[in-house]
């Protein structure tokens, strides 16, 4: 079975508390989760034409070796199904799609129209078509069939989901048995002083890098909110563990301030 383009649902971030039932985070904010859709929207909106630069920007590059940590923790081969959720202009789309091969597939899937445009267009330039198709969904939901998936990845995009309990149970579901998730996201920094470090450069430099750059400060805010607002590592963990997954362990990455969290269905 193969995917083509699929049907359209709605992915919203969360944060690690909700207020009530009704209301949730948008970074420091409280807001109704019906209203989170939009805001986050927005965000990535504004975001995705300076999306890559930025990335380079504000990461001085390192993100591209953590990612190429998470492909190498992956255990995908030629042949596999992979879904890269929360993919965003497609870096990690662009070398499973060289792993997998021709008889693989991978799925780019992301909330958001513009994020999703900005992939596709990358990986045509290229010259990745042939075995990757492109689905806007929400992680909440998966618009996939069961036991479907041999590696689900979602690199920076769990901190923006409004029910991550909820976006981790569908992400089990539709991953098969024997198959692992990779959840490659920014978490907490293991020492006092580089927590502090990180801190000024997050809530003072980074705002003013995406004022310069891409002329939006006010996203950057929120990307920095996000961050702290996400569950610490062990947290994490629990949480992967109560939605199913067995074999749960994460590495800190650049002192904590990523963390690669891996699980397994069996």
């Amino acid at each position: 079975m193969k995917l083509s383009s699929a049907a359209t649902t709605d992915m919203t971030p969360q944060t690690n508390q909700n207020i009530n039932q009704d209301t949730t985070h948008f970074g420091y904010q409280t807001v109704a989760k019906d209203d989170k859709v939009a805001k986050v929207a927005e965000v990535f909106h504004s975001v995705a034409s300076k999306y890559d630069l930025m990335n380079d920007l504000m990461s001085l590059g390192i993100h591209r070796l953590w990612k190429r940590f998470t492909i190498d923790c992956s255990g995908v081969r030629r042949g596999h199904k992979v879904l890269d959720l929360a993919g965003g202009t497609g870096d990690l789309t662009a070398k499973f799609s060289r792993l997998v091969g021709d008889q693989g597939e991978v799925v780019l899937a992301d909330i958001n129209s513009s994020m999703l445009k900005m992939g596709r267009s990358k990986l045509r330039d290229k010259g990745i078509i042939g075995n990757v198709s492109y689905v806007q969904a929400n992680a909440e939901a998966l618009p996939f069939p069961d036991d479907y998936f041999d590696c689900i990845t979602i690199g920076f995009g769990l901190r923006n989901v409004t029910d991550k309990d909820k976006a981790l149970r569908s992400m089990f579901r539709v991953l098969k048995p024997g198959g692992r998730l990779l959840v490659l996201e920014f978490s907490t920094p293991t020492s006092k002083a580089l927590a502090s470090i990180y801190d000024k450069y997050s809530f003072h430099l980074l705002p003013k890098m995406g004022k310069l750059v891409a002329n939006d400060s006010e996203s950057y805010q929120y990307l920095a909110e996000s961050i702290r607002m996400h569950p610490d590592q062990e947290t994490l963990k629990g949480m992967m563990n109560a939605a199913g997954f067995e074999q749960t362990h994460y590495h800190n990455l650049t002192g904590g301030i990523v963390a690669l969290h891996r699980g397994y269905k069996f």
